[in-house]
């Protein structure tokens, strides 16, 4: 049961909602539009608010649910997951206390595995979005505080540079920081019982998700990325995150 946690994660999270919804509603392929993106920013550009706020939520959700699974379907010792689905109990697997980077592993490859399933979708051609709204789904099952902080700094860069790229490069850069700054103020780190598979997982997603926008990267070096709001976006030049 373990190792297939993470190929359903990924399953699931490579279902395209955005191009789903553009077919479903107005009838046109998604990916010949804006940016070419399968993501929110692309839907709410080309389709408006409702069907952007939907196709955030649902690829949110498609982050969230499976490492929720996992996380309570995968246990070790006397640990309770949280939030803790009672409905599951009966099929829940919970391991010796001495498997516990066994178990956090498998967590973290099925929370992996979700990323890569929105950004790598095979009923794309194994193309898709940019992974950072399904990734906001993942942390959000596995460290919800620490997307509170995230918003909070993409809120703050986007409203100052109304740049979406750099918005979302900057909360992935900071990821891996407030995971250990996290591990640290609750004493993990000093005793060394804090999740080091969740910390390789925190810099991995950090590292992709600037991987993934390198061309808005290259348009904010050269003065030629769209700042959100001031004109449409065109194919290939857009601050698209999702």
């Amino acid at each position: 049961m373990p190792y297939v946690l993470p190929i359903l994660a990924f399953l699931c999270a490579s279902i395209p909602f955005g191009l789903l919804i553009g077919k479903a509603l107005k009838g046109i392929d998604i990916r010949e539009h804006g940016s070419g993106n399968i993501g929110t920013t692309n839907v709410f550009r080309t389709l408006g608010k409702g069907p952007g706020i939907v196709c955030l939520i649902l690829d949110i959700l498609k982050g969230y649910l499976p490492v929720l699974l996992a996380l309570n379907l995968l246990q070790f010792g006397d640990n309770d997951p949280v939030p803790n689905l009672a409905f599951l109990e009966g099929l829940r697997l919970t391991l010796p206390a001495s498997q516990q980077i066994f178990v956090q592993t498998i967590h973290i490859v099925t929370a992996l595995f979700a990323i890569l399933g929105h950004n790598y979708s095979p009923w794309l051609g194994f193309k898709g979005g940019k992974g950072i709204a399904t990734s906001a789904g993942v942390l959000l099952a596995l460290m919800p505080a620490t997307v509170g902080i995230l918003i909070l700094i993409f809120l703050a860069v986007f409203l100052t540079s109304k740049y979406v790229s750099l918005a979302s490069i900057t909360a992935a850069a900071a990821l891996p920081i407030l995971t250990i700054a996290g591990a640290w103020l609750d004493g993990q780190f000093q005793d060394g019982t804090w999740n080091l598979p969740l910390f390789v997982f925190a810099l991995l997603v950090a590292i992709l998700a600037i991987w993934k926008h390198r061309s808005n990267i290259e348009r904010l070096r050269n003065g030629t990325e769209n700042r959100f709001g001031k004109k449409k976006a065109k194919a290939g030049q857009t601050t698209d995150p999702a």
